[in-house]
């Protein structure tokens, strides 16, 4: 009997000795490192908003007009940071349409975060883009292509105006053109000036461009004359002096938080 009360108090000590199991600490949440980016292009001519097929403009040479079709491509994308480092957004091929209602406006993901102060981005495709074959999404093959010896439309503006000498007094601007002496690949910088745009987790900023469609009528590649300029379907000089011009024709609007 002893015995049995002797290995009770053993056991009952044993136990009591026992230290509770140390429970292992949580393994913290991983904290998201990137967001997301909305662009939006606002198409203004001059400070008047773009308004299709009736509403008549002037440009800098008196050459009324009144817009079809304005359409181009944006890519190879580079967001710079308040701290001046920068991030090249991957795959960043985007064909803004003003022609078609939410076609000028993408939203970027994977976007570091952090604010940005400033944006790069090309007017066109970038050479290897247009002799790598068929593609899909904004690159699939369209009326945005011509052949895959001269590659993509950059940027596509078709109007009409009683000033052109093109049968129904027409006015088509169709640039492209990636290899030189015809290279009208233009690459547009913009400053947000004293604003930044703010990538979170949790929230998306949108930043608005104005896309100035006067601009293609003069500046860098000389002042356009209806009467003498107003069919370009290929690539060649004339392209590339209105790539010359629409190069500085994307300016900061605002950008929303």
């Amino acid at each position: 009997m002893k015995k049995i009360i002797l290995a009770s108090l053993i056991t009952i000590a044993f136990i009591a000795c026992k230290k509770d199991p140390v429970e292992p600490e949580p393994t913290p949440t991983p904290q998201p490192t990137t967001g997301s980016m909305k662009i939006e292009f606002e198409p203004k001519v001059g400070d008047s908003a773009l308004v299709f097929d009736t509403k008549k403009y002037v440009n800098v040479n008196t050459d009324t007009f009144k817009v079809n079709i304005f359409r181009y491509y944006v890519s190879n994308i580079v967001l710079t940071k308040s701290d001046n480092s920068t991030y090249s957004v991957p795959n960043s091929y985007y064909k803004v349409n003003h022609n078609v209602v939410g076609k000028n406006v993408f939203t970027m993901s994977g976007i570091p975060i952090a604010n940005y102060k400033a944006i790069q981005f090309m007017i066109g495709v970038d050479s290897t883009r247009n002799v790598s074959g068929a593609q899909s999404g904004d690159l699939a093959v369209s009326d945005m292509f011509w052949s895959w010896s001269t590659g993509y439309i950059f940027a596509k503006l078709e109007a009409t105006s009683p000033q052109s000498s093109a049968g129904g007094q027409t006015v088509t601007f169709h640039v492209g053109g990636f290899t030189t002496p015809n290279n009208s690949i233009r690459t547009a910088n913009i400053s947000f000036g004293s604003s930044t745009a703010n990538v979170t987790a949790g929230t998306t900023p949108e930043v608005h461009l104005k896309s100035d469609l006067a601009k293609w009528f003069f500046g860098a590649g000389g002042t356009v004359t209806f009467a003498t300029m107003n069919t370009i379907m290929s690539p060649g000089a004339n392209a590339k002096k209105i790539a010359d011009n629409y190069a500085q024709s994307f300016s900061f609007e605002h950008v929303h938080n």
